[in-house]
């Protein structure tokens, strides 16, 4: 039978401490999850991360290594990033429980994806904008600094609390799955293309439009069919932008 911890994913991005790796397989495996995702580490495998892993080598045995955050999360349906800073393009903000709950309430069905940043700077303006929504962390106004490592065990304590609770969670619609988020993005790399073909867009003034049309359909999760049906859609305009103007009779 397939459990939360089966589906929810740690992921963590551009990891430049290998020993941060060790401990946080650690803490993933003291709370009862295994999946691991490491994103282009710059020091993995290492002896050090074994070390610091202290009887979770296992878990750095199994952890799949990719070269891009897209790699990491493409076939996930919930994707949540961790992030210690406000970010100029607003999307969902939710404290560590409240996202461990939701991870967990998704997990029933979907694959689910808890991201970490990179030990200095955390996830990319590119990265947080592909999350769904974000975590934050609070922490003391005078001393904010987070090891990566700690970050980790935090959200894998709230996730294993959750899992053990078990509250009443929200039915969803018995016909909606949310689509992957790699075809997710597929589609909204051809909307773009597309308004740049009808002259919505303009070269050099589309970045902050696409962020915010991003931000709307990770909110709006379509599933396999409304995808399909917005694929339609782009489709039909670009045909019908590539059509000659028909001449009208006198």
């Amino acid at each position: 039978m397939t459990s939360a911890a089966d589906r929810i994913r740690i992921v963590l991005v551009g990891t430049t401490h290998s020993g941060n790796i060790g401990a946080a397989a650690r803490a993933m495996k003291v709370m009862g999850l295994h999946r691991l995702y490491l994103v282009a580490p710059q020091d993995f495998p290492s002896s050090v991360a074994t070390a610091m892993a202290a009887g979770a080598d296992d878990i750095l045995a199994r952890a799949a290594v990719v070269d891009n955050f897209g790699d990491a999360v493409a076939d996930c349906q919930l994707v949540m990033g961790t992030t210690a800073r406000r970010r100029s393009l607003p999307k969902p903000l939710l404290p560590p429980r409240l996202a461990a709950q939701r991870a967990v309430d998704e997990s029933a069905r979907h694959e689910v994806a808890l991201v970490f940043g990179r030990e200095k700077s955390g996830l990319s303006n590119d990265e947080a904008s592909r999350c769904n929504a974000l975590i934050n962390i609070p922490t003391s106004d005078s001393y904010s600094s987070l090891n990566l490592a700690q970050a980790v065990q935090i959200m894998a304590y709230e996730t294993r609390l959750a899992m053990l609770e078990e509250p009443p969670s929200e039915v969803a619609p018995a016909d909606w799955e949310p689509a992957e988020i790699g075809r997710l993005e597929v589609f909204i790399d051809r909307l773009e293309q597309c308004l740049f073909d009808i002259r919505f867009l303009v070269p050099g003034q589309s970045t902050r439009l696409m962020q915010r049309l991003r931000r709307l359909f990770l909110r709006a999760r379509p599933d396999d069919n409304e995808l399909n049906i917005l694929n339609g859609i782009v489709s039909a305009i670009r045909r019908t932008a590539d059509e000659p103007p028909q001449r009208q009779k006198n």
